[in-house]
């Protein structure tokens, strides 16, 4: 489950353009949130990101995976065409919600 800084940083450069990217360490692996919503889920330096109607048209072809173990199916983004990736992750940036903030007691 864990992934390199190296693969991290990669990812976050090939979808700068989408916005503001920032990442975050989560079990061994990454969160990679744009304009603050969680959009990438990074697991033995393969990136995830859901399975959602609003990209469905643009991931017909994408490998699906199971970022881990109990994680509901989701697209393999492939980033390594820059232009692609930007797309898919605006557009989930736009549908997806903010995380729901943590109050503490």
């Amino acid at each position: 489950m864990a992934c390199s800084l190296d693969f991290i940083e990669f990812v976050c450069s090939q979808i700068a353009a989408a916005g503001t990217v920032r990442y975050r360490k989560m079990f061994g692996g990454y969160i990679i949130y744009v304009d603050e919503k969680p959009v990438i889920t990074a697991c033995d330096n393969i990136p995830y990101v859901k399975e959602h109607e609003a990209i469905k048209p643009m991931m017909l072809s994408a490998e699906r995976g199971f970022p881990y173990e109990g994680a509901k199916e989701h697209y393999v983004l492939d980033v390594s065409r820059s232009d692609f990736a930007v797309r898919v992750v605006k557009t989930l940036a736009e549908v997806l919600p903010y995380p729901k903030s943590r109050k503490k007691k």
